[in-house]
């Protein structure tokens, strides 16, 4: 993280705590032995669920203390730590007072905490969110599965797994001036706008403000942001032309 960081000074580099699956867990050396067996470790107990519960939290206070240093050791301070799958505001409220409770308490040394939206509860209750956070990051992979109904990993519903289904664009356009509108960017973390130029356009649109992307499509997806910013007949006036840049982010888990 640190070697990242420094890079990227001062600029912001955004760091994903963990979001590893019971599964993915246990497929690691001695982790079949803690982990529970689930039916559906999509939806299960992933994310901000572990980090205040007994099975997880001493783990998660790991990552907490590799955070710390980073940013109080050695002065680090443009880590931002983003939290993901995060379901209801009461859980919102529990990580947050574990993170406190590890020396990590939002708004001391200047550190920002994002909360991924990726759960259609996140767009719904976008305010309330906004309340406990400092930004958002959607992950459009996990959204489009929890607002269509399609595990992302069956491969007899991949026809119906579509980031552009109007069910999932609107929830990214409600969320977006609903946020800007308290003061909390939105970003996007995810593969599609590697691999789709309109996609990318859409986003630029919407608003949003930075877009994570694959090392090796970055100076093509700029490209694309570039000339969605220019086009005249572009609807977004929320963010002024030229903030969106590609952003840093470090993502322990599996892509969104």
């Amino acid at each position: 993280m640190a070697r990242i960081a420094a890079s990227r000074w001062p600029d912001p580099v955004v760091v994903r705590t963990s979001d590893f699956k019971t599964n993915e867990y246990a497929r690691l050396l001695g982790g079949r032995s803690f982990e529970p067996v689930e039916a559906n470790p999509m939806i299960g107990w992933r994310g901000a669920s572990r980090y205040y519960s007994d099975g997880y939290r001493e783990g998660f206070a790991l990552e907490c203390r590799a955070l710390r240093r980073v940013r109080d050791e050695m002065g680090l301070t443009n880590v931002v730590v983003m939290i993901p799958f995060c379901r209801t505001l009461e859980e919102a409220d529990r990580v947050l007072d574990v993170m406190a409770e590890q020396g990590l308490r939002r708004g001391e040394h200047g550190l920002k905490v994002y909360v991924m939206a990726e759960i259609p509860s996140n767009v719904i209750l976008a305010e309330d969110f906004a309340e406990r956070f400092d930004g958002f990051s959607v992950g459009s992979n996990d959204l489009t599965q929890l607002t269509l109904g399609v595990d992302r990993d069956s491969e007899a519903l991949a026809h119906v797994f579509d980031e552009t289904d109007p069910a999932v664009t609107q929830s990214i356009q409600l969320l977006v001036p609903r946020a800007h509108l308290v003061g909390r960017t939105v970003g996007l973390c995810g593969q599609r706008p590697s691999d789709d130029p309109a996609f990318t356009e859409f986003l630029v649109k919407a608003g949003i403000d930075s877009i994570s992307v694959a090392p090796d499509s970055f100076a093509a997806v700029k490209q694309h942001v570039a000339a969605a910013e220019l086009d005249p007949q572009r609807g977004d006036r929320t963010v002024p032309s030229g903030t969106r840049q590609p952003q840093a982010g470090m993502s322990p888990g599996d892509g969104k």
